[in-house]
């Protein structure tokens, strides 16, 4: 197995910003030189709605925002700048972030499995980060350069379990920064506590969030969550499903969103192929389905350099949650590139044993 790079990060808020920019700076300045994201977020400097998102950013999670300062400063970037990027969901409508989920749950486990689809530039540039922030119970995730993770795949000593799909919605408001809100998430101690967070907090945009972790009764539970400016709707997962990039629960129509073709098809597709895994998948048959390029319209795995989101998948993960953690596997093209087992309440990670 050709191990994906992985980076172990530790210490408060400003430490661990440094670490990650230190990690990618030889890459970033160049990147985000030619990226039309940025140019587009970039108009938004001084404006009243940035500050307001920082305003609130600041005063629900200070930690989040003190560690994209310290990235700023180790990457030679203006903190209000790279705090911009950080909330490229809110500024731009077609923001360039993909992805597909597919989730179920077995008397035994929870199962989250999810295509990260993004830039095609960013393709074997991105890594796996394993972060312990003092006081906290630490995660490993998935690190877009110059970007808080949590949003994209992650799970966390804490047992928990997070995978993150853009949404594209057309009001935002005055709020926490849906990028901000997905990192909060992997510093929660409970499952329940996940789930009020997205609950109460005032959202600025929005992002759906499939999670899983353990119950206070023991049990093993796995949520969608649709988390946006004007609602948050948590369904709990039973039998196999599947999310792609635009809003599905009852009451979506409240909500004005753009739904690119990529997305709709790819919906249509997870449709036909997920009832014939039956009510217990394993993580083998959601990854094959991940994987899939048939079907009438575009396909669920994105290679295409055309692709009219301007995205390709990246890394296809499947976690399994039990009480005892989360089995934390990574794909890329087609071949398993990283296996841990991240051990619930404890501080000890471990290459997986199957």
């Amino acid at each position: 197995m050709q191990e994906f790079k992985t980076f172990r990060l530790a210490g408060s808020p400003e430490a661990i910003g440094r670490q990650l920019g230190a990690l990618v700076k030889p890459i970033f300045a160049g990147y985000m030189a030619q990226s039309s994201a940025w140019q587009a977020v970039s108009r938004w400097r001084g404006s009243a709605f940035a500050q307001q998102l920082r305003a609130a950013a600041e005063r629900h999670f200070p930690d989040c925002v003190a560690e994209i300062d310290a990235m700023a400063e180790a990457l030679g970037w203006p903190a209000d700048d790279l705090f911009l990027w950080n909330c490229r969901g809110e500024l731009i409508h077609r923001s360039p972030d993909g992805c597909t989920t597919l989730a179920a749950r077995t008397p035994s486990a929870g199962l989250i499995a999810h295509n990260e689809d993004g830039d095609p530039r960013l393709l074997g540039r991105c890594c796996v980060v394993e972060v312990e922030p003092e006081g906290k119970p630490g995660f490993v995730s998935f690190y877009y350069p110059g970007s808080l993770p949590g949003h994209t795949f992650a799970a966390t000593r804490a047992g928990l379990a997070q995978a993150i799909n853009n949404v594209r919605i057309r009001e935002p408001r005055a709020g926490v920064p849906r990028m901000i809100l997905a990192r909060a998430v992997l510093d929660c101690a409970t499952l329940d506590e996940a789930l009020a967070l997205l609950r109460d907090t005032p959202r600025a945009s929005g992002f759906h969030h499939t999670i899983g972790g353990t119950d206070s009764t023991g049990d093993v539970r796995v949520y969608s969550v649709e988390a946006t400016a004007q609602r948050c709707s948590a369904v709990e997962v039973s039998a196999p499903s599947g999310h792609a990039n635009h809003l599905i629960h009852a009451g979506y129509e409240c909500e004005a969103q753009i739904v690119t073709d990529s997305s709709r098809d790819r919906q249509t597709r997870l449709a036909e192929l997920l009832p014939a895994l039956g009510a217990l998948p394993d993580g083998a048959a959601f990854v094959q389905v991940l994987q899939d390029r048939g079907g009438a319209g575009l396909p669920i795995f994105r290679d295409d350099p055309h692709d009219p989101d301007d995205e390709n998948t990246l890394a296809t993960a499947c976690m399994r949650i039990t009480p005892d953690g989360v089995a934390f596997d990574v794909w890329q093209g087609g071949a398993r590139v990283l296996g841990l087992h991240i051990d619930s309440n404890t501080r000890r990670l471990g290459s997986a044993t199957s």
